[in-house]
């Protein structure tokens, strides 16, 4: 007999600002599973929402919470809009147009309130959107989020002689070693699929237009719940500036992901799942463990 999968995917098109021309019509992909709490789960720079799909199969989160995974347009399968000519312009990632994309989402699928979860330019999103728009959003959880990281937008990464195979071992390398093999190997297989000027383009967002140094104060976490984690094996949005963010906003929270990196939901989900219930149960006022 056929084994299935509990998850289920679809398209939703949202009227998204891309800064040249209002309200382009993206056709975006999501996935979701469970009932309650709407959670929108943000993927890393240049990968895609496969990077939530343990997290989306767990039966003890599903009880609780309607998770939503979803490809950022250009992403995945949430291909180019074909009324812009976007081939003619540097792809490039801003803070305007990423705070847009849940947002929008929420409003389309109706998620009232919802949690929003992400990783890497998904976590110092959560930041900003604390930051901007608290009164959207129950709760922020910011995986290997930090005020700033700079140094990553270089030319490198979108380059004829560097393969995407390259980005995915430069990924490879951003993990725990105690992470399981085949869990890191899906990790940088994901990566190793993206279109070759995504990667970079994300990186303007993650590593220019994303900067909080000093403005950790203008977020108001009696709006909204602010969680910050970070993996103990990574080196880019390290444990040590995730802790300098969270001392920075009053009321915010920080823990260390002990034997996790840059990619705690993909590269050993698990332990990240071991991890990341009690946070999300004490969001939702279940306890530690409903």
């Amino acid at each position: 007999m056929a084994r299935f999968d509990n998850v289920v995917g679809r398209y939703v098109y949202l009227p998204l600002d891309d800064g040249s021309s209002p309200a382009v019509e993206h056709r975006v992909y999501f996935e979701e599973n469970g009932h309650g709490i709407p959670l929108l789960l943000q993927h890393t720079a240049g990968a895609d929402g496969r990077q939530w799909r343990h997290v989306l199969e767990d039966r003890l989160l599903a009880a609780h919470f309607r998770m939503v995974a979803y490809d950022l347009p250009y992403h995945g399968k949430s291909l180019p809009p074909t009324d812009v000519a976007w081939w003619q312009r540097e792809y490039r990632l801003t803070r305007a147009f990423l705070e847009q994309v849940p947002i929008a989402l929420a409003e389309a699928l109706g998620c009232e309130h919802p949690v929003y979860m992400g990783s890497s330019i998904g976590g110092h999103l959560a930041l900003d959107l604390a930051r901007d728009f608290p009164h959207r959003f129950r709760a922020v959880v910011g995986l290997e989020a930090a005020a700033c990281t700079p140094g990553g937008f270089v030319d490198v990464f979108h380059h004829p002689r560097i393969s995407n195979d390259y980005k995915a071992h430069a990924m490879y390398g951003l993990m725990s070693p105690t992470s399981p093999e085949a869990f890191r190997r899906e990790t940088i297989w994901v990566y190793s699929q993206g279109a070759p000027a995504v990667f970079k383009g994300d990186l303007y967002y993650y590593s220019i237009d994303h900067d909080l140094r000093g403005r950790g104060h203008e977020i108001d976490t009696s709006q909204v719940s602010v969680d910050i984690l970070n993996g103990e094996y990574d080196w880019s949005g390290t444990p040590a500036a995730g802790r300098a963010m969270a001392a920075e906003i009053p009321g915010a929270r920080h823990a260390v992901l002990p034997g996790l990196g840059h990619f705690p939901m993909s590269e050993d989900p698990q332990r990240f799942l071991e991890l990341i219930r009690p946070v999300l149960f004490r969001i939702a006022g279940l306890g530690d463990t409903p």
